[in-house]
């Protein structure tokens, strides 16, 4: 089954980020928090692990690891995540700690069917760099 795809030289993670940056759309911190402003409908998502969202993250993000995204996102897996894939026809921005993570997650998103996705170019750490607002939580265990 996978027999047609064996690239000439093995791949790394960074030649999967470069492969979904050129399928994607990215906006910087400037243009995501514009969105977020003056769209209601952007839905926003954090696909870092739960720990990271944790310490810090963006307004209402609904949190997607990485690891589950292809799960959350389709309707006929029993455990998906209904907000998540109710956004199909939605903006939707992702971000993770970087970029790398969000990127390849928006090239998989589409590929799932989601029409208007757009990856936070800096992640996270861009977002905070540029002094945008985050939301931290005490969480109780």
């Amino acid at each position: 089954m996978y027999d047609t795809f064996k690239p000439a030289q093995p791949m790394g993670l960074m030649d999967f980020v470069k492969a979904a940056k050129a399928a994607i759309k990215e906006v910087s911190a400037d243009q995501a928090e514009q969105m977020m402003r003056e769209r209601a409908d952007v839905l926003v998502v954090d696909v870092r692990e739960s720990s990271e969202h944790e310490q810090g993250h963006l307004g209402q993000a609904l949190l997607v690891p990485r690891g589950i995204l292809e799960a959350a996102a389709d309707p006929a897996y029993p455990k998906h995540n209904p907000e998540f894939t109710a956004a199909r026809g939605r903006p939707v921005i992702v971000y993770c700690a970087t970029g790398g993570r969000s990127a390849m997650a928006a090239a998989v998103m589409q590929m799932m069917g989601f029409k208007e996705v757009y990856s936070l170019a800096s992640g996270f750490a861009g977002w905070e760099q540029a002094g945008k607002p985050v939301t931290r939580e005490a969480r109780y265990v």
